[in-house]
């Protein structure tokens, strides 16, 4: 299945593992979205992780070659921190987690921002923010986005309540921000439903065989 026929699926509630799932199987043939280098592009359009024309300015600058490399870096860092987190989810993280993020925080490092301060007008008032902004010098800026979403998923987020659907087939993760921390499923649209048929066959098979 072609990543550019169907969304990205962008339901974790945490884009650090929106990251993480942008490899699954949404229907029976496993899609990744960031195959190539103008996959990690749609991808991160979507994802709303890059302004559109910064990211069209980046493919115009950059060979397939080179973007195709950066969507290789893309996948190797997806994989290891999806092993970071498999190994952590459903606890809270500790302080000996840190150096498992070494690698994360050497990539951080190479990331070019600087503050600017802009103005916006509201109901007749001005305000001021400082607002962070890059710069996007090559392809390989294109990782920057994705390192920070994973820096502030372990930061901000507490692992105790990351999880993995429940679904058999899936491999969908997710940050429970429910009350109650009660959510079993990526989708109730998707495995929520699918569990629910299965059950409700299940009841009618013992029925049957009663």
């Amino acid at each position: 299945m072609d990543y550019r026929q169907i969304p990205a699926i962008l339901l974790a509630d945490a884009s650090g593992l929106d990251f993480l799932n942008s490899i699954a199987t949404p229907v029976d043939e496993p899609v990744d979205w960031i195959s190539n280098g103008e996959g990690l592009l749609a991808w991160l359009d979507q994802a709303g992780l890059a302004p559109r024309a910064t990211l069209e300015g980046i493919r115009n600058r950059s060979t397939a070659a080179e973007l195709d490399e950066v969507a290789a870096r893309a996948r190797e860092l997806r994989e290891w921190f999806r092993e970071f987190v498999r190994q952590r989810r459903g606890r809270p993280l500790l302080a000996t987690d840190l150096r498992e993020l070494e690698p994360l925080n050497q990539l951080l490092e190479q990331d070019q921002q600087h503050g600017q301060i802009i103005a916006s007008a509201s109901e007749g008032v001005t305000r001021f923010e400082l607002r962070a902004q890059r710069r996007w010098q090559s392809a390989a800026s294109l990782l920057m986005p994705i390192a920070e979403v994973l820096a502030k998923l372990v930061c901000e987020e507490d692992f105790t309540y990351v999880k993995a659907c429940e679904g058999p087939k899936c491999t969908l993760i997710f940050a429970d921000h429910t009350r109650g921390h009660a959510r079993r499923w990526c989708s109730m649209a998707i495995c929520g439903n699918r569990a629910k048929v299965a059950a409700h066959r299940a009841r009618l098979k013992e029925q049957l065989n009663g």
